[in-house]
């Protein structure tokens, strides 16, 4: 799949000109600065504009959604029709200063913050899972310890003491916000003095000292889905800390790290394994005991086998994430030479080396490459 499309769309990352693995904050300040760009009220009548300015709207969606992103970053668009794709209406109703930022919010006179609302947004945690490696293939049921704020049991969020509740900001006179005339534009600013809440807390709560919540450990049950990979994240909204006065809770993500395996690789959701055979064992064949993840199991290997061949053991690999079906077990034999032998075994070694003609001769170029390739 080539960076500038994925299958017939454009790459959400070109779109808005950051790299694969850019930041929140990354997204969110090249999607404003295409926004300003591109929003029709800046380009009226300029339909070129109006569909860069939604695309960078669809892509910036996506990529902030860290599911949606998880899953495009994966298998591409496609990957989106399980995840929700991209919701046309998922900007509706949006403060566009929330976008855009308070200067862009204040050319319009719309401000950078809602005046009177003290409600505030808590803030997202992050918890670090590590797995074993059979843990991510089969999944797990766990249950993870977690320190976020909550509301304050003695004033129940409000931040003010019993019966003293906030009062009005005597600088905004409880808007939120100050207002400034600038030649033709009115400006607003937010209330220093309030911070923007409209209200000030003359009295606050001697438990949380006005912040309106306090800080407790919890016990989160986690559903880890079978066939996770390393890095990737679980999101569960709500779970985060409290908002102050009213505000909605932050999202906790559980970041996944997975330990390595003694001797399976995973590619995908295939596992690879590296089976050492001898000599003999390859020239005259052989049944051999190998490992899987459910057990030991056998493996026919034929006569004649060449080192690096590969055999493939259908659905013994990884189960496919929130889907139907399973990886394959690839089993890699690499023939191994003896560095040491006895007086008898090298005597043996010569009487068949007499008996087996092996041309030494230079090979073309296309056998080369195979072996090469083999051997990589």
């Amino acid at each position: 799949m080539s960076r500038s499309t994925r299958g017939n769309k454009a790459d959400y990352y070109e779109v808005l000109g950051v790299e694969k693995g850019a930041s929140e904050q990354e997204l969110k300040s090249a999607y404003r600065k295409l926004a300003m760009q591109h929003h029709p009220d800046r380009n009226p009548d300029n339909p070129e504009a109006e569909e860069k300015f939604k695309l960078a709207s669809e892509a910036y969606q996506v990529l902030s959604d860290p599911e949606k992103r998880a899953a495009y970053d994966r298998y591409g668009h496609a990957g989106l029709n399980g995840a929700g794709g991209f919701d046309p209406s998922g900007f509706a109703g949006q403060d566009i200063s929330d976008i855009f930022g308070d200067i862009f919010g204040e050319m319009f006179n719309m401000g950078g913050s809602r005046g009177g609302s003290r409600a505030q947004k808590g803030r997202d945690l992050r918890f670090d899972l590590s797995l074993t490696f059979e843990e991510s293939v089969f999944g797990k049921q766990a249950e993870i310890k977690i320190r976020r704020m909550e509301p304050c049991a003695t004033c129940h969020g409000s931040g003010a003491a019993a019966g003293r509740g906030p009062t009005a900001c005597a600088q905004c006179g409880g808007r939120g916000q100050v207002r400034y005339q600038q030649g033709f534009f009115s400006v607003a600013r937010t209330c220093g003095a309030c911070g923007g809440t409209g209200s000030i807390i003359a009295e606050p709560c001697r438990d949380c000292r006005g912040d309106g919540r306090q800080s407790k450990e919890r016990a989160i049950p986690v559903t880890v889905p079978a066939g996770i990979e390393d890095g990737m994240r679980i999101r569960y909204q709500g779970e985060g800390d409290a908002g102050r006065f009213g505000g909605p809770s932050g999202d906790l993500y559980v970041v996944i790290s997975v330990q390595a395996h003694p001797f399976f690789e995973r590619e995908g959701n295939d596992l690879h394994y590296v089976l050492p055979i001898s000599f003999p064992q390859a020239a005259l064949g052989a049944e051999l005991t190998i490992p899987t993840l459910e057990g030991e199991t056998k493996l026919k290997i034929p006569e004649g086998t060449q080192s690096g061949r590969q055999f493939r053991m259908r659905s013994k690999g990884v189960p496919a994430l929130n889907n139907h079906g399973r990886g394959d077990l690839v089993v890699q034999v690499v023939v191994q030479v003896p560095t040491r032998m006895n007086k008898m075994q090298k005597e043996l070694m010569r009487q068949l080396s007499e008996t087996i003609t092996v041309e030494n001769t230079p090979s073309s170029r296309t056998i080369f490459r195979r072996m090469k390739d083999i051997f990589s």
